[in-house]
């Protein structure tokens, strides 16, 4: 049933290159979900994140400093090994300074014919934000229009909005199934069609979430049973680490991070203007930590994700070095256990020492499952 998703998800690389022989369409890498991804496509331009391969390299040390957090030195990695040689530009949205040295190392050291530096705002939460940042899109598409040589009509930034919205909602609905007594699918399985979801097509993913739509009402896979957690913090795509979770008996039912929920979460609203449309959108998403100031609305959010899928603990994961959320995590931790949901903190590197964690996430599953047997001695 995920087949298909698992197959564009380890044959990323594959699924671009036959997309450009199929279309003849130019393909843009991006670094962070901040990038408005409906202004390429609305130019016949395919969106494809940038994301590691978690695998030991020793490539990048001349071009990024070594205490930058792992995830952007394996994402710079993979341009230097030449894994995404098929990309025609790159862009980033800012957000971390540190996936913003992996893009400027990349300009840099593999050069590609566009790349793009969009001024997103930090201070998302001031009024101001918005005509800014609709005024900034306004200038990307002027720049991807002279870099296709494609005049993007309202009437195709329309159709591109409805496309991306279509996936959100489509996503949205499959999520929905996880928050039942008898989720209809694993963590592993919706980390596979959320990732897939961030370098195929839209088109072709929308297909493929309308017949998976149809298939998974009902459906009970056999770790369903398992105690209901929520993975939450910095980048996550690492699929053995989720894998090896719930082998332990654990469903991970809900996500709070940018591979996840935080990528697809809230729509475009229409409003007349489109670019004033797609700032609102961008700007009023679930935030990243580095964006999430003065008030901190992530952690309501969470919390707020956490009742509603029925999580009986939270895995707190920071990639290694990462200050945003760094900072943001004692905070998470304090609000989670005050509102008695208990946490595992675990900090993530290039590889993940499964064997070390798999220790770890036993130990804290037995603790949850003592819990909740003296719960029921209670009743």
């Amino acid at each position: 049933m995920f087949e298909q998703f698992v197959e564009w998800e380890r044959n990323r690389h594959d699924y671009a290159r036959r997309w450009k022989e199929r279309t003849g369409g130019k393909v843009l890498g991006y670094f962070c979900t901040y990038v408005p991804e409906e202004i390429p496509y609305a130019a016949g331009v395919l969106p494809v994140r940038i994301l590691g391969s978690h695998e030991p390299q020793d490539v990048t040390e001349p071009h990024i400093f070594g205490m930058f957090c792992p995830f952007c030195r394996d994402c710079l990695a993979q341009g230097l090994k030449g894994r995404y040689d098929y990309l025609d530009g790159i862009m980033i949205a800012q957000s971390c300074l540190h996936i913003r040295q992996a893009f400027t190392s990349w300009q840099k050291h593999v050069p590609t014919s566009y790349s793009y530096y969009l001024p997103f705002p930090h201070g998302v939460q001031s009024k101001r934000a918005y005509p800014y940042l609709a005024g900034e899109l306004e200038a990307f598409q002027r720049s991807i229009e002279e870099w296709t040589g494609r005049t993007i009509s309202d009437q195709e930034l329309t159709q591109s909005i409805d496309t991306y919205n279509t996936s959100r909602r489509l996503l949205r609905e499959v999520y929905e199934l996880r928050r039942g007594p008898k989720p209809a699918l694993t963590g592993e399985e919706a980390m596979e069609m959320v990732i897939s979801n961030q370098m195929v097509d839209k088109a072709d993913h929308n297909r493929a979430l309308t017949e998976l739509l149809e298939k998974l009402p009902g459906r009970s896979p056999d770790s369903g049973d398992g105690i209901r957690l929520m993975i939450i913090g910095s980048e996550d795509d690492d699929i053995p680490f989720i894998r090896m979770v719930e082998s332990l008996g654990a469903t991970i039912v809900i996500d709070e991070h940018c591979t996840g929920t935080r990528y697809f979460w809230n729509q475009v609203e229409a409003n007349g203007n489109l670019h004033q449309a797609l700032a609102a959108r961008y700007i009023d998403r679930p935030a990243c930590p580095s964006k999430d100031w003065p008030v901190r609305t992530r952690i309501p959010h969470a919390l707020s994700l956490a009742k509603e899928y029925d999580v009986k603990g939270a895995i707190l994961i920071q990639q290694k070095f990462c200050d945003p959320h760094e900072l943001d995590i004692p905070a998470l931790k304090k609000a989670f256990e005050e509102a008695g949901i208990p946490t595992l903190f675990l900090e993530f590197d290039v590889t993940v020492p499964l064997g070390q964690f798999r220790i770890r996430v036993e130990a804290f599953l037995e603790m949850l499952s003592q819990a909740d047997m003296f719960d029921d001695d209670l009743f």
